[in-house]
């Protein structure tokens, strides 16, 4: 017996496929707005007014980082414009995943008398440390710093 394509057979093959693609959309949808981490400054305009000034006031300190994070644990070294080590006043830090905040955690760092280091369980991937260091001077340091962590060779 031979079947034929009829106009009922077109019009479920269509919703069908609509009905798919609006599933999926709104799935992701769904998705990227539970997912999203949040804002990163409550008013944009209102940072933008001491932006040129908080970015010279960095600048001056000289300082230049190094972040590593290998076998858990986040080590990082600041040096001044001479080269020497720089231990800050104050240090807040979050590593976390840039797409949700599920994972982050905020490492606790110790000096050894030339870098500070954290232990940072986390899983192999990108992540994001976001750091807020004050300078001996009271200056505010501010950086957004990716980093990779790669799967371990087995």
């Amino acid at each position: 017996m031979k079947r034929t394509l009829n106009g009922w057979h077109v019009l479920a093959i269509f919703g069908g496929c609509f009905g798919i693609i609006i599933a999926v959309n709104l799935t992701l949808a769904f998705k990227a707005v539970s997912t999203f981490p949040g804002l990163v400054t409550k008013n944009s305009y209102v940072a933008s007014q001491s932006f040129d000034a908080d970015r010279a006031a960095q600048d001056a300190l000289g300082w230049t980082l190094e972040t590593t994070l290998e076998n858990d644990v986040l080590m990082l070294a600041i040096t001044d414009v001479d080269n020497r080590p720089v231990r800050p006043e104050q240090i807040n830090a979050t590593l976390g995943r840039a797409t949700h905040v599920a994972e982050d955690i905020k490492p606790v760092f110790e000096w050894d008398g030339t870098a500070l280091k954290a232990a940072a369980p986390v899983e192999p991937g990108y992540w994001t440390l976001w750091l807020e260091i004050t300078a001996e001077d009271g200056t505010p340091f501010r950086r957004r710093i990716p980093l990779t962590v790669e799967e371990a060779a087995s």
